[in-house]
Protein backbone atom coordinates (compact mmCIF):
# COMPACT_ATOMS: atom_id res chain seq x y z
CA UNK A 1 0.00 0.00 0.00
CA UNK A 2 3.39 2.37 0.26
CA UNK A 3 3.39 2.42 -3.49
CA UNK A 4 -0.71 4.32 -3.99
CA UNK A 5 -0.13 7.26 -5.18
CA UNK A 6 3.69 6.38 -7.14
CA UNK A 7 4.98 6.05 -10.96
CA UNK A 8 4.75 2.49 -10.20
CA UNK A 9 0.45 2.05 -9.08
CA UNK A 10 0.28 4.93 -12.76
CA UNK A 11 2.49 2.30 -14.58
CA UNK A 12 0.26 -0.50 -13.28
CA UNK A 13 -2.88 0.94 -14.15
CA UNK A 14 -1.53 2.50 -17.52
CA UNK A 15 -1.44 -1.46 -18.34
CA UNK A 16 -4.95 -2.12 -17.95
CA UNK A 17 -5.93 0.52 -19.65
CA UNK A 18 -4.38 -0.30 -22.98
CA UNK A 19 -5.99 -4.22 -22.70
CA UNK A 20 -4.01 -5.93 -20.33
CA UNK A 21 -4.53 -7.63 -16.92
CA UNK A 22 -3.07 -7.67 -13.46
CA UNK A 23 -3.26 -9.81 -10.71
CA UNK A 24 -1.55 -11.73 -7.63
CA UNK A 25 -1.78 -13.79 -4.98
CA UNK A 26 -2.11 -13.72 -1.07
CA UNK A 27 -0.96 -10.20 -0.67
CA UNK A 28 -1.26 -9.31 -4.69
CA UNK A 29 -4.72 -10.60 -4.11
CA UNK A 30 -5.53 -8.39 -1.39
CA UNK A 31 -4.32 -5.35 -3.42
CA UNK A 32 -6.26 -5.51 -6.11
CA UNK A 33 -9.67 -4.92 -4.29
CA UNK A 34 -11.47 -1.84 -4.11
CA UNK A 35 -10.90 -1.63 -0.28
CA UNK A 36 -7.87 -3.52 1.13
CA UNK A 37 -6.85 -4.73 3.95
CA UNK A 38 -4.13 -3.80 4.51
CA UNK A 39 -2.80 -6.00 7.67
CA UNK A 40 -0.54 -2.73 8.30
CA UNK A 41 -0.52 -3.64 12.55
CA UNK A 42 -1.34 -7.37 12.59
CA UNK A 43 -2.74 -10.12 10.59
CA UNK A 44 -6.84 -10.24 11.74
CA UNK A 45 -8.24 -13.73 12.52
CA UNK A 46 -11.73 -14.70 12.35
CA UNK A 47 -12.65 -15.29 15.86
CA UNK A 48 -11.04 -11.85 16.97
CA UNK A 49 -12.42 -10.14 14.20
CA UNK A 50 -15.57 -11.07 15.30
CA UNK A 51 -15.30 -10.77 18.83
CA UNK A 52 -14.08 -6.80 17.95
CA UNK A 53 -14.79 -6.03 14.51
CA UNK A 54 -12.51 -2.57 15.62
CA UNK A 55 -9.59 -4.54 17.02
CA UNK A 56 -6.29 -2.67 15.83
CA UNK A 57 -5.68 -5.80 13.02
CA UNK A 58 -8.66 -4.74 10.99
CA UNK A 59 -7.30 -1.61 9.07
CA UNK A 60 -7.73 -0.61 5.69
CA UNK A 61 -6.91 1.33 2.75
CA UNK A 62 -9.00 2.74 -0.30
CA UNK A 63 -8.21 4.63 -3.33
CA UNK A 64 -5.30 2.39 -4.55
CA UNK A 65 -6.20 0.56 -8.06
CA UNK A 66 -10.31 1.23 -9.22
CA UNK A 67 -10.84 -1.51 -11.28
CA UNK A 68 -14.09 -1.53 -13.75
CA UNK A 69 -16.88 -3.48 -12.19
CA UNK A 70 -15.25 -4.46 -9.24
CA UNK A 71 -16.29 -1.37 -6.82
CA UNK A 72 -17.33 -2.18 -3.52
CA UNK A 73 -14.87 -5.13 -3.02
CA UNK A 74 -12.75 -6.54 -0.46
CA UNK A 75 -10.32 -9.36 -0.98
CA UNK A 76 -9.36 -12.03 1.10
CA UNK A 77 -6.92 -15.28 0.49
CA UNK A 78 -6.05 -18.89 1.97
CA UNK A 79 -9.63 -18.89 2.23
CA UNK A 80 -11.02 -21.88 3.57
CA UNK A 81 -7.71 -23.19 5.00
CA UNK A 82 -7.01 -20.61 6.94
CA UNK A 83 -10.75 -20.23 8.06
CA UNK A 84 -11.20 -16.59 6.99
CA UNK A 85 -14.69 -16.38 6.98
CA UNK A 86 -15.62 -14.98 10.00
CA UNK A 87 -12.96 -12.12 9.24
CA UNK A 88 -14.33 -11.23 5.86
CA UNK A 89 -17.70 -10.65 7.28
CA UNK A 90 -16.02 -8.39 9.56
CA UNK A 91 -14.66 -6.81 6.91
CA UNK A 92 -17.71 -6.31 5.13
CA UNK A 93 -19.96 -5.10 8.31
CA UNK A 94 -17.10 -2.55 8.45
CA UNK A 95 -16.61 -1.14 4.99
CA UNK A 96 -21.01 -0.58 4.91
CA UNK A 97 -20.63 0.64 8.76
CA UNK A 98 -17.69 3.16 8.13
CA UNK A 99 -18.72 4.06 4.41
CA UNK A 100 -15.73 2.88 2.65
CA UNK A 101 -17.88 1.93 0.38
CA UNK A 102 -20.55 3.58 -1.54
CA UNK A 103 -24.20 1.92 -2.01
CA UNK A 104 -24.39 0.88 1.57
CA UNK A 105 -22.89 -2.46 0.00
CA UNK A 106 -20.21 -4.65 0.29
CA UNK A 107 -19.00 -7.64 -1.24
CA UNK A 108 -15.71 -9.56 0.30
CA UNK A 109 -14.02 -11.83 -2.05
CA UNK A 110 -12.11 -14.81 -0.32
CA UNK A 111 -10.23 -17.27 -2.74
CA UNK A 112 -9.33 -20.83 -1.24
CA UNK A 113 -5.37 -21.60 -1.49
CA UNK A 114 -4.45 -23.35 -5.26
CA UNK A 115 -7.44 -21.45 -6.66
CA UNK A 116 -7.29 -18.55 -9.23
CA UNK A 117 -10.50 -16.09 -9.94
CA UNK A 118 -10.00 -14.53 -13.25
CA UNK A 119 -11.77 -11.15 -13.65
CA UNK A 120 -12.30 -10.48 -17.45
CA UNK A 121 -12.90 -6.67 -19.20
CA UNK A 122 -16.58 -7.46 -19.12
CA UNK A 123 -16.54 -8.23 -15.10
CA UNK A 124 -16.94 -11.77 -15.21
CA UNK A 125 -14.66 -13.88 -12.71
CA UNK A 126 -14.27 -17.62 -13.39
CA UNK A 127 -13.00 -19.97 -11.13
CA UNK A 128 -10.17 -21.98 -11.84
CA UNK A 129 -9.81 -24.48 -8.31
CA UNK A 130 -10.94 -25.60 -5.43
CA UNK A 131 -13.31 -22.73 -4.20
CA UNK A 132 -13.97 -19.32 -3.92
CA UNK A 133 -16.78 -16.82 -1.87
CA UNK A 134 -18.24 -13.84 -2.49
CA UNK A 135 -19.74 -12.26 0.76
CA UNK A 136 -22.29 -9.96 0.39
CA UNK A 137 -23.96 -7.69 3.11
CA UNK A 138 -26.26 -5.36 2.14
CA UNK A 139 -27.50 -3.58 4.87
CA UNK A 140 -26.13 -1.80 8.34
CA UNK A 141 -24.97 -3.94 11.07
CA UNK A 142 -26.48 -4.65 14.04
CA UNK A 143 -24.38 -4.29 16.21
CA UNK A 144 -20.57 -3.04 14.89
CA UNK A 145 -18.96 -0.83 17.87
CA UNK A 146 -15.50 -0.84 19.24
CA UNK A 147 -14.45 -3.41 21.93
CA UNK A 148 -18.07 -4.98 21.19
CA UNK A 149 -18.81 -8.73 19.57
CA UNK A 150 -20.36 -8.37 16.13
CA UNK A 151 -23.99 -8.62 15.59
CA UNK A 152 -25.16 -9.19 11.54
CA UNK A 153 -28.01 -11.05 10.20
CA UNK A 154 -28.29 -12.58 6.71
CA UNK A 155 -24.77 -12.13 4.68
CA UNK A 156 -25.08 -13.00 1.33
CA UNK A 157 -23.06 -15.82 0.29
CA UNK A 158 -22.10 -17.57 -3.11
CA UNK A 159 -20.13 -20.24 -2.94
CA UNK A 160 -18.08 -21.30 -6.82
CA UNK A 161 -16.40 -24.22 -7.60
CA UNK A 162 -13.98 -24.95 -10.38
CA UNK A 163 -15.42 -23.22 -13.56
CA UNK A 164 -17.88 -21.66 -12.19
CA UNK A 165 -18.52 -17.79 -12.39
CA UNK A 166 -19.88 -14.40 -10.97
CA UNK A 167 -20.92 -11.28 -12.97
CA UNK A 168 -19.26 -8.31 -11.06
CA UNK A 169 -20.89 -6.16 -13.97
CA UNK A 170 -24.36 -7.03 -13.23
CA UNK A 171 -24.25 -9.06 -9.90
CA UNK A 172 -26.44 -11.45 -9.37
CA UNK A 173 -29.92 -11.03 -6.97
CA UNK A 174 -29.96 -15.07 -6.14
CA UNK A 175 -28.46 -17.97 -5.83
CA UNK A 176 -26.83 -17.44 -2.53
CA UNK A 177 -27.06 -19.03 0.75
CA UNK A 178 -27.61 -17.25 4.47
CA UNK A 179 -25.23 -17.18 7.02
CA UNK A 180 -25.45 -14.89 10.23
CA UNK A 181 -23.18 -13.45 13.00
CA UNK A 182 -24.89 -12.77 16.59
CA UNK A 183 -23.00 -11.62 19.26
CA UNK A 184 -19.45 -12.69 17.58
CA UNK A 185 -20.89 -16.28 16.96
CA UNK A 186 -21.17 -17.15 13.44
CA UNK A 187 -23.78 -19.72 12.71
CA UNK A 188 -22.61 -23.62 11.55
CA UNK A 189 -21.68 -24.26 8.09
CA UNK A 190 -20.35 -21.02 7.08
CA UNK A 191 -18.94 -22.93 3.92
CA UNK A 192 -21.89 -24.53 2.37
CA UNK A 193 -25.10 -23.96 2.47
CA UNK A 194 -28.31 -24.28 0.12
CA UNK A 195 -28.62 -21.27 -2.41
CA UNK A 196 -31.58 -19.39 -2.44
CA UNK A 197 -33.69 -19.50 -5.40
CA UNK A 198 -36.86 -17.79 -5.00
CA UNK A 199 -35.54 -14.24 -4.52
CA UNK A 200 -38.56 -12.14 -5.26
CA UNK A 201 -38.46 -11.63 -1.05
CA UNK A 202 -36.17 -10.65 1.16
CA UNK A 203 -35.95 -14.10 3.46
CA UNK A 204 -36.75 -12.97 7.52
CA UNK A 205 -34.04 -13.16 9.87
CA UNK A 206 -33.43 -16.67 11.60
CA UNK A 207 -35.93 -17.11 14.64
CA UNK A 208 -37.55 -13.91 13.72
CA UNK A 209 -41.21 -13.12 12.91
CA UNK A 210 -42.62 -11.58 9.51
CA UNK A 211 -45.24 -8.91 9.00
CA UNK A 212 -47.18 -7.73 5.42
CA UNK A 213 -48.68 -4.11 5.58
CA UNK A 214 -52.43 -3.85 6.26
CA UNK A 215 -53.65 -0.57 4.02
CA UNK A 216 -54.69 1.83 4.70
CA UNK A 217 -51.84 2.89 6.67
CA UNK A 218 -51.04 6.24 4.93
CA UNK A 219 -50.85 8.16 8.49
CA UNK A 220 -49.94 8.19 12.07
CA UNK A 221 -53.02 7.53 13.27
CA UNK A 222 -53.42 4.19 11.16
CA UNK A 223 -50.04 2.98 11.67
CA UNK A 224 -49.81 -0.88 11.46
CA UNK A 225 -48.65 -1.76 15.37
CA UNK A 226 -45.93 -3.81 15.25
CA UNK A 227 -44.74 -4.06 18.23
CA UNK A 228 -45.76 -7.35 19.38
CA UNK A 229 -43.66 -8.97 16.70
CA UNK A 230 -40.29 -10.88 17.82
CA UNK A 231 -37.17 -9.42 16.73
CA UNK A 232 -35.37 -9.17 14.54
CA UNK A 233 -38.59 -9.02 12.40
CA UNK A 234 -39.02 -8.40 9.03
CA UNK A 235 -42.06 -6.12 7.31
CA UNK A 236 -42.60 -6.16 4.17
CA UNK A 237 -45.27 -3.72 1.71
CA UNK A 238 -44.93 -1.59 -1.51
CA UNK A 239 -45.63 1.89 -2.68
CA UNK A 240 -49.18 1.64 -4.47
CA UNK A 241 -48.70 4.60 -5.88
CA UNK A 242 -45.80 7.35 -6.25
CA UNK A 243 -48.16 9.48 -3.70
CA UNK A 244 -47.73 5.99 -1.06
CA UNK A 245 -46.62 6.27 2.57
CA UNK A 246 -46.72 3.26 4.85
CA UNK A 247 -46.72 4.27 8.71
CA UNK A 248 -45.66 1.45 11.28
CA UNK A 249 -45.30 1.95 14.99
CA UNK A 250 -43.42 0.34 18.09
CA UNK A 251 -42.03 1.00 21.55
CA UNK A 252 -38.70 1.47 22.43
CA UNK A 253 -36.74 1.42 25.71
CA UNK A 254 -34.29 3.04 27.92
CA UNK A 255 -31.05 1.97 26.11
CA UNK A 256 -32.71 -0.07 23.70
CA UNK A 257 -31.29 0.49 20.14
CA UNK A 258 -33.25 0.05 17.19
CA UNK A 259 -32.09 -0.67 13.62
CA UNK A 260 -34.18 -0.71 10.60
CA UNK A 261 -32.54 -1.79 6.72
CA UNK A 262 -35.11 -1.41 3.97
CA UNK A 263 -33.95 -3.37 0.98
CA UNK A 264 -36.03 -0.99 -1.98
CA UNK A 265 -36.57 -3.09 -5.30
CA UNK A 266 -35.77 -1.40 -8.76
CA UNK A 267 -39.48 -0.34 -9.42
CA UNK A 268 -39.53 2.79 -7.46
CA UNK A 269 -37.34 4.89 -5.15
CA UNK A 270 -38.51 4.99 -1.45
CA UNK A 271 -37.20 6.99 1.51
CA UNK A 272 -37.56 6.08 5.10
CA UNK A 273 -38.21 8.11 8.34
CA UNK A 274 -37.87 7.33 11.77
CA UNK A 275 -40.49 9.49 13.58
CA UNK A 276 -41.31 10.34 17.41
CA UNK A 277 -44.63 10.00 18.57
CA UNK A 278 -46.16 13.21 17.95
CA UNK A 279 -44.45 13.17 14.38
CA UNK A 280 -41.44 15.14 14.61
CA UNK A 281 -38.69 13.35 12.38
CA UNK A 282 -35.56 12.23 14.55
CA UNK A 283 -33.54 10.37 11.66
CA UNK A 284 -33.81 9.37 8.18
CA UNK A 285 -32.54 7.39 5.46
CA UNK A 286 -33.43 8.96 1.47
CA UNK A 287 -30.69 7.45 -1.01
CA UNK A 288 -31.16 8.77 -4.29
CA UNK A 289 -32.28 6.39 -6.59
CA UNK A 290 -34.75 3.78 -7.99
CA UNK A 291 -33.76 0.51 -5.97
CA UNK A 292 -31.67 2.21 -3.04
CA UNK A 293 -31.81 0.94 0.20
CA UNK A 294 -32.49 2.54 3.27
CA UNK A 295 -31.29 2.33 6.87
CA UNK A 296 -31.49 3.72 10.24
CA UNK A 297 -30.49 3.27 13.70
CA UNK A 298 -31.18 5.43 16.98
CA UNK A 299 -30.31 4.20 20.37
CA UNK A 300 -33.00 5.86 23.48
CA UNK A 301 -31.60 7.25 26.02
CA UNK A 302 -34.37 8.54 28.07
CA UNK A 303 -35.79 7.16 30.95
CA UNK A 304 -38.84 4.72 30.44
CA UNK A 305 -40.35 3.55 26.79
CA UNK A 306 -42.30 5.35 23.93
CA UNK A 307 -43.42 5.17 20.80
CA UNK A 308 -41.91 5.47 17.56
CA UNK A 309 -43.19 5.41 13.73
CA UNK A 310 -41.20 4.00 10.77
CA UNK A 311 -42.56 6.34 7.91
CA UNK A 312 -41.71 4.58 4.43
CA UNK A 313 -42.74 6.90 1.75
CA UNK A 314 -42.59 6.66 -2.15
CA UNK A 315 -40.45 9.46 -3.65
CA UNK A 316 -40.56 8.78 -7.28
CA UNK A 317 -42.22 5.76 -9.18
CA UNK A 318 -44.34 3.29 -7.92
CA UNK A 319 -45.31 -0.38 -8.36
CA UNK A 320 -46.28 -4.17 -6.16
CA UNK A 321 -43.25 -5.44 -5.61
CA UNK A 322 -42.20 -5.87 -2.62
CA UNK A 323 -39.37 -3.72 -0.42
CA UNK A 324 -38.44 -5.57 2.76
CA UNK A 325 -37.18 -4.20 6.01
CA UNK A 326 -35.46 -6.09 8.94
CA UNK A 327 -36.15 -4.31 12.19
CA UNK A 328 -34.20 -5.28 15.21
CA UNK A 329 -34.04 -4.61 18.58
CA UNK A 330 -30.91 -4.60 20.99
Amino acid sequence: MAWKGTALEASVESVVAKGGGVGGGSAGHHVNSDVVYDACTASATSSGALANPYDRSLTFTTGMFRWPNYAGTINDSHFVTRDRMGRTMAFVARAVKDGLVTGGKAWGVGVEEGASLFVDRAGRATLSGPSAYVVLGDHQPEVAVSGQPLTYTNFKIWKLTNGQSYDFANRPTCGYYLRSVRAGVPDAGLYSGTPVTDCSSTPPPPGGSTFAEVEPNDSRTAANDISGLTFPATVTGDMKSASDRDYFSLTLGSGQTLTVDCAVPSAYDADLYLLSASGSTLTRSVNDGAGADESVTLTRTASGSATYHLDLEAYSGSGTADYACVVTKS
